[in-house]
């Protein structure tokens, strides 16, 4: 598949079949995300991959929509800061490194017929608690990871001229 083409695919899935996802296919869209780019080649984050059979309730804590926990499997993104590169300004770039590499995953899973959805309205306070996260690390995404049962709906996007300039401001 052609990179544009994959990239016009992608869509947030919101149903999801029951299907397991292989394990030949959760390695390769862990390995995307390891893959991806980080700041200084930091590497600061961390991939929990949940499996919902069993965990519904407990994860709905976290958001609860029920589509949420019809994939199944549900992977939160989670940022090291104190292992994070750090700009002379004092921006921290673990949170973008989570970004990059959850993009990675979400754009691999779409190549191989995976359906995701980044969450970022979830309940961090409750991902600490369900996930067992210590103090030091955050929870900044989630997605769940099946097979999706629905079809995508219209992508709308901005025009390219209402988001890039040249050269100034």
């Amino acid at each position: 598949m052609e990179f544009i083409e994959l990239i016009t695919k992608r869509y947030s899935v919101r149903a999801y079949k029951p299907d397991p996802v292989e394990e030949e296919k959760l390695h390769q869209v862990l390995e995307a995300a390891r893959l991806a780019p980080t700041a200084a080649n930091r590497q600061a984050f961390q991939l929990i991959v949940v499996h919902t059979a069993g965990r519904e309730a407990e994860l709905k804590r976290i958001y609860n929509r029920d589509w949420f926990v019809e994939a199944p499997l549900v992977i939160c993104a989670c940022a090291l800061p104190a292992q994070g590169w750090v700009r002379a300004d004092g921006k921290n770039y673990s949170d973008v490194d989570v970004a990059i590499a959850l993009d990675h995953l979400i754009l691999a899973a779409t190549e191989l017929g995976l359906g995701t959805c980044w969450i970022a309205a979830f309940d961090p306070e409750a991902a600490r608690r369900v996930l067992g996260l210590p103090k030091d690390v955050e929870p900044l995404a989630l997605t769940p990871l099946g097979y999706p049962s629905g079809q995508p709906g219209e992508k709308r996007r901005k025009a390219l001229s209402a988001l890039v300039r040249y050269e100034r401001w």
